[in-house]
């Protein structure tokens, strides 16, 4: 989702994880559509792809990834942590699920507005 608000910005923007999973979460998409926003196309990938790449902004966003994130070899100019809570770790029916990763969308969305203020 992060990545996909950050295009919307008109950021060059890489998402990766620790642990990625063989494809995008059908909630985080389905969040993603309602704002015109289409993620399906993604496809999750290592944060050891990009480890000694070159960077504005190196950025982790739960709490989970920066205990475990590898460390990075490329060079950057502002690392930075944002800790949100995983939706993928909601539990209830689907409403309550796609209520999750609104918020935790949203939340991102308001971060990603406060970073292109502050660093772009």
């Amino acid at each position: 989702m992060a990545e996909g608000l950050a295009h919307k910005m008109g950021w060059q923007a890489f998402s990766a994880g620790t642990k990625p999973e063989t494809k995008v979460n059908p909630f985080a998409v389905k969040v993603m559509e309602d704002i015109d926003i289409d993620i399906s196309h993604h496809i999750p990938e290592s944060v050891n792809k990009y480890l000694d790449d070159n960077f504005d902004i190196v950025a982790t966003v739960c709490d989970n990834a920066r205990e475990s994130c590898p460390l990075f070899t490329g060079e950057f100019i502002h690392m930075i942590h944002y800790g949100f809570n995983d939706p993928a770790k909601a539990i209830g029916n689907h409403h309550k699920i796609i209520t999750v990763y609104r918020q935790v969308r949203d939340e991102i969305g308001a971060w990603v507005e406060k970073l292109n203020k502050e660093y772009m």
